[in-house]
């Protein structure tokens, strides 16, 4: 039998209303998963409140660089964009969730890899049924 699939309970706010209800670190940013409409997290990226508007206003993602302080256009030189699909706000109002449609050859920077998320520690790439039966 299988499992029931979850469902997640939504609210619908405004553009306006989530941009408020983010609460900004003391740099002005708020770290911004980023998951493919196919499931796989692509990528974690920061975002200020001029990124976050653009991204809603556009349709693209939009980030804040730590690195070059500078605002980022995911894909603007590398081609590889994201067309947001859905925008949410964790319970507590820290992290975003941005749901892409990626394109072009992936979302990380390193040859070859589509999410920036490709190391898995070892350990925990058993299932459940080989961990029980390794024990034995």
């Amino acid at each position: 039998m299988s499992e029931p699939a979850l469902k997640l309970n939504t609210e619908q706010v405004s553009a306006d209303d989530l941009v408020a209800a983010v609460h900004w670190d003391g740099r002005g940013l708020v770290p911004c998963i980023t998951q493919s409409l196919e499931g796989p997290v692509l990528m974690l990226a920061w975002m200020n409140e001029t990124s976050l508007r653009r991204t809603i206003d556009e349709g693209t993602m939009w980030y804040w660089s730590r690195s070059r302080n500078e605002l980022w256009h995911k894909g603007a030189t590398s081609g590889n964009t994201q067309l947001l699909r859905s925008l949410r706000l964790d319970c507590d109002g820290d992290t975003l969730l941005a749901v892409v449609t990626q394109t072009g050859s992936g979302a990380c920077h390193v040859p070859g890899e589509i999410s920036c998320f490709h190391r898995e520690l070892e350990t925990h790439t058993r299932t459940a049924a080989q961990s029980v039966g390794a024990d034995r």
